[in-house]
């Protein structure tokens, strides 16, 4: 079960980087208020996600000892 769950977190850490570059693409493209902004949300939105994941993965594999897979000790940038 540890070595499913440390799947989940890589794959879901990755799912997000790949939106959080993409986001950032936009935002650095984008030269109107308003789309640079909901850009921007969606920017900020990844980087949160990523940090829950992290706590998550952390909350679990303190309490119940769960192995926390390969490449899910990454820290936003």
């Amino acid at each position: 079960m540890s070595e499913d769950l440390g799947l989940l977190f890589h794959r879901l850490n990755n799912q997000l980087g790949i939106i959080l570059a993409n986001a950032e693409l936009l935002e650095a493209k984008l030269g109107e208020d308003g789309p640079r902004a909901r850009a921007s949300q969606v920017v900020a939105s990844a980087l949160e996600a990523m940090t829950t994941a992290r706590e998550i993965r952390l909350m679990l594999k303190s309490d119940f000892g769960v192995n926390s897979g390969p490449g899910t000790d990454r820290t936003p940038a």
